[in-house]
């Protein structure tokens, strides 16, 4: 066990000592720096979750015409920003140094995050707005493929699942932060206060998006002020990054020659994208769905599904702690597979049983046992008032016929969610650049990224449109197939995801 500790401390003891950053200020410098990389993903996180349970109530404050199929567009446009700029920010990174990219990137998120703070200000359209504001933080966003390509090319082939994992835990950090945050400043209320000099309302909505700003203008002083470029090969050997200095050659030549496996690279894509698709799903229809379920009102909803999106964030770090240890011992792939598998379940129990219906705005007229005509009466009394109405709305049909989701059902299937879904994150990419190799990965890993993006895109249009007209039954049994259909392609390329290196007999598996 000491032996192992000793072989995983990559924070104090430099890896094949003598061969890997023998100059102990280089050693220090590379390590600072992909501490910096560490944040600049939590941040990352941050900004998306912070926000995440309170865009519907927030949306269905500023907007009135905005519905259910419209909050999935929202959702998506932070994703396909991020998948229209991810090879952008990637390709930029291969030829300059990553600091330009960067700052860049994160600056471009920091104005966005004030326009959505702003969006209630025009006097109509303001759902487009919103829309927009989202769309650029998810362009800003789009850093996360520098970030990942500069800890692949930074660390050896033995360091890289580790740094991976403490890649993927910070940022499993920031999805704690995040609702946590959104959670804690829900105090602030609907009405907060009116700052008249910078005509702003300072509430529980825009609260969150003004500290991620706040987030990022600290992330760009960490970027400039500490930032350094390292490069080393799966060996870890130190050699000159490319994007340093763009006209210089490699100082040290690569010794691992060979082709990238492309039907690796494509199945680790669509294996990535599939993850990423389902989590988005989980995300997107959490708060409508606990709202419709549960007769949440607006504040209850962001409340806690803050809560309960921050203790599944703190489960992901210790799955994360947990993967570094089982990876080793059993193969990043054994990893992968049980983790669509306990996706699966989690879906799966998520599925609507029984004979108990939701309650229905504005009264339970379902389930209701009393008179007609005194129900309409209840009906109307509610609805003159100043009560903010909750329930499964009347206008989806489903809400009528289909069983509702108990408590206990949407709790475990949380926890499953939380323990399959950060296996499969940080396994996924964690393939992905062992496949890609020594060669620079920034335009590669912006293809991932892209490919993750266009899930989150997809997902929650996909999820708010089924889940709208057909209800939860059909949108999650969907979802099971498309799991199913993963852990097919997984098993059908299971013997091709393997390293760069292994592949070609450099390293041995």
């Amino acid at each position: 066990m000491s032996q192992f500790s000793e072989s995983e401390s990559e924070e104090s003891t430099p890896l094949l000592k003598g061969d890997v950053d023998s100059d102990e200020a280089a050693y220090k410098s590379r390590w600072r720096s992909i501490r910096v990389m560490y944040f600049t993903m939590f941040l990352s996180s941050v900004g998306f979750t912070i926000v995440i349970t309170s865009i519907w109530p927030f949306l269905q404050r500023i907007d009135t015409t905005a519905d259910a199929s419209f909050l999935g567009w929202v959702v998506a446009a932070y994703s396909l920003g991020q998948m229209v700029a991810s090879p952008l920010f990637g390709l930029w990174s291969n030829h300059r140094p990553r600091r330009e990219p960067l700052v860049c990137s994160i600056f471009i998120n920091v104005a966005a995050n004030i326009y959505y703070s702003y969006v209630y200000l025009p006097t109509s359209e303001n759902k487009y707005h919103m829309l927009m504001s989202r769309a650029f933080v998810g362009f800003g966003a789009g850093n996360v493929a520098v970030v990942r390509s500069y800890v692949a090319g930074a660390t050896s082939l033995q360091e890289r699942t580790s740094a991976m994992a403490n890649m993927s835990a910070c940022q499993a950090l920031g999805f704690i932060l995040g609702p946590a945050l959104q959670a804690g400043l829900s105090v602030i209320g609907e009405t907060g206060w009116i700052l008249d000099f910078v005509r702003l309302q300072l509430n529980m909505y825009t609260a969150p998006a003004l500290l991620a700003a706040c987030f990022g203008i600290v992330n760009i002083l960490l970027v400039v002020l500490v930032l350094r470029e390292h490069r080393v090969d799966d060996h870890g050997k130190q050699i000159r990054a490319i994007n340093y200095i763009a006209e210089e050659r490699l100082s040290v030549s690569l010794d691992v020659e060979g082709d990238i496996d492309q039907v690796a690279v494509v199945t680790s894509n669509v294996l990535f994208f599939i993850i990423l698709f389902i989590f988005a799903v989980f995300e997107t229809i959490s708060t409508p769905l606990s709202m419709d379920m549960f007769a949440w009102t607006r504040t209850q909803g962001v409340l806690y599904n803050g809560i309960i999106l921050a203790c599944i964030g703190f489960e992901s770090i210790l799955v994360f702690l947990a993967v570094k240890v089982i990876s080793k011992r059993f193969g990043d792939r054994p990893v992968l597979l049980g983790g669509l598998i306990i996706i699966f379940c989690g879906f799966f129990i998520l599925l609507p049983w029984g004979n108990t219906y939701p309650k229905i705005q504005w009264a339970d007229i379902r389930n209701s046992s009393r008179p007609s005509q005194e129900v309409i009466v209840e009906t109307l009394a509610v609805s003159n008032s100043s009560v903010e109405a909750t329930g499964c709305p009347a206008e989806q049909a489903w809400c009528l016929y289909t069983p509702a989701i108990n408590l206990a059902q949407y709790l475990t299937s949380d926890f499953l969610i939380g323990v399959g879904y950060p296996a499969c994150n940080v396994m996924s990419y964690t393939l992905y650049s062992k496949i890609l190799g020594p060669k620079p990965q920034g335009v590669y890993m912006g293809w991932l990224t892209a490919s993750g993006s266009g899930a989150r895109t997809l997902g929650p249009v996909f999820v708010s449109q089924v889940y709208t007209l057909l209800g939860p039954r059909w949108a999650f049994s969907l979802i099971c197939g498309i799991v199913l259909a993963a852990t097919v392609l997984l098993g059908a390329m299971y013997k091709r995801l393997i390293a760069f290196s292994v592949r070609h007999g450099v390293i041995q598996e």
